[in-house]
């Protein structure tokens, strides 16, 4: 691991430094400080700046582990795309949904689509880059593209991932009608909250309800249409527990073939379960759940 110069820093660019380190160790990456940033050796030898570094962060202390986290992910995908041909990346391109106040939304810049509502923002991006989790989907910030000189690539992929979410919304849609279920899960590469983003999809799911219909999904990998069979705290429980990379939508939604609107905000779910616990009951036919 390279050294330090003597040049003096700047209180942040020293805990950013601290980052790197903490990165490098536990993460095992092969990254060499300098003054003015950082290097990652490969074929392609990458200079990181303070500045791409404090983008990474997006606003997360530089010394906790939600900032180590997302140094790591922006380096590692940084390290992936440039260790890659043009030709190389396209198979690898996929449609991806995140919520819009979501703690790790990859900045406005990254946006191709907000559906309607104001809930999910859809952008670029890359299957295959996490080795943790090859069948994985990350967004492709639109910083890390433009260092690798992917401006006219990305569009030139764009239109193609809207043809492929629309298609992974019909084969879900053809899955729910063979095989009906309450339970909504992945299709293909796209999660059930990237399937939220498909027109087809939505369509399908409220056609049959008067065109509007609540849904939860609290985790990138299961959704729930019937809510009045859940624990009315499940969704909102489950999506505090998710990890990060897991987490879909804070809350349940509404929506309708054009719309997708996450529901008012009702409180802190964990500390309501805890600090107020179900009544008991004797009847058996009814389960013991608060109303709220």
């Amino acid at each position: 691991m390279g050294t330090f110069t003597d040049v003096p820093m700047s209180p942040s660019v020293l805990a950013m430094r601290r980052c790197a380190l903490g990165v490098s160790v536990l993460e095992d990456m092969d990254i060499r400080p300098h003054a003015t940033g950082l290097s990652l050796p490969g074929v392609r030898p990458l200079r990181v700046g303070w500045p791409e570094v404090r983008r990474a962060l997006a606003g997360a202390d530089p010394e906790s582990d939600a900032g180590r986290a997302r140094v790591a992910a922006w380096l590692r995908l940084r390290r992936w795309v440039a260790d890659r041909h043009l030709e190389e990346l396209g198979p690898h391109v996929r449609p991806y949904a995140v919520y819009v106040e979501d703690a790790d939304h990859p900045g406005l810049d990254w946006v191709r689509v907000r559906v309607l509502g104001d809930t999910i923002d859809v952008g670029i991006g890359l299957v295959g880059s996490d080795p943790s989790d090859l069948d994985r989907v990350v967004p492709l910030p639109q910083r890390i593209a433009e260092l690798a000189g992917l401006e006219a690539a990305l569009e030139t992929w764009w239109p193609s991932q809207l043809v492929y979410l629309e298609r992974m919304g019909a084969l879900a849609v053809d899955r729910m009608q063979r095989d009906p279920s309450p339970t909504i899960r992945p299709m293909g590469d796209c999660d059930v909250l990237t399937l939220l983003a498909s027109r087809t999809f939505r369509a399908a799911l409220v056609d049959s309800h008067d065109g509007m219909r609540p849904i939860a999904v609290p985790t990138r990998s299961r959704g729930w249409l019937e809510l009045r069979a859940i624990d009315p705290a499940f969704a909102l429980v489950a999506a505090h527990l998710a990890t990060a990379a897991e987490r879909g939508l804070p809350r349940p939604a509404l929506i309708t073939r054009e719309e997708v609107v996450v529901v008012r905000d009702g409180g802190v779910p964990v500390e309501i379960v805890l600090r107020d616990p179900a009544p008991v009951t004797k009847e058996r036919h009814l389960r013991p759940v608060h109303f709220r």
